[in-house]
């Protein structure tokens, strides 16, 4: 196996392309070009087999979250895919590895939403669920999403620690979903 860390901008047209169809397999077909759109601007994992094919991928991008009045500089984890034949090998791990110390060098709080199906990964590696209320700073103002409440997760850097859950967490918006 080899495991690559590169930012979008090291990432050809070709292997976007090629990360794209992974994620459009793996999701079995419902993953918008909005979400794709999530997935860029920071920095991939990528795992390729001993062929060379690209067999797992994730990334993580930088948002805000604002908790209390505090800006909170956030990794936010997307876009977390393995081939349906290659699953449950400990390829999400790997891939969570790199995302983690991309977090852990370069953030103050790690987020992400979870499927039902992703939700045990991210559980068994110490990754919470946010206990407070969700929000976005939408074009209107602060918006409540309830609905995400109990999907999003949360993790603190080594050394760090998670904000009071007593608190709102609101993140910046942008199109498609906003968790």
């Amino acid at each position: 196996m080899d495991i690559l860390v590169r930012h979008t901008w090291e990432v050809t047209g070709d292997g976007l392309a090629e990360i794209r169809g992974l994620l459009l397999d793996a999701f079995g077909g419902d993953f918008a070009e909005e979400d794709f759109e999530h997935a860029l601007g920071g920095v991939h994992v990528l795992v390729r087999d001993t062929d060379g094919r690209l067999v797992a991928h994730g990334s993580v991008v930088q948002r805000r979250a604002v908790h209390r009045g505090r800006a909170l500089r956030t990794g936010y984890v997307e876009a977390v895919a393995v081939r349906a034949d290659r699953r449950r090998r400990g390829l999400g791990g790997l891939v969570m590895d790199g995302l983690e110390r991309v977090i852990g060098g370069a953030y103050v709080l790690g987020a992400l939403s979870a499927s039902e199906n992703g939700a045990g990964l991210y559980a068994g590696r110490g990754w919470s669920v946010w206990g407070g209320q969700l929000g976005v700073l939408g074009p209107g103002g602060p918006e409540r999403l309830a609905g995400e409440e109990g999907s999003t997760y949360v993790w603190a850097p080594p050394g760090g620690a998670l904000p009071d859950p007593a608190g709102r967490l609101d993140f910046d918006w942008r199109d498609g979903d906003v968790l």
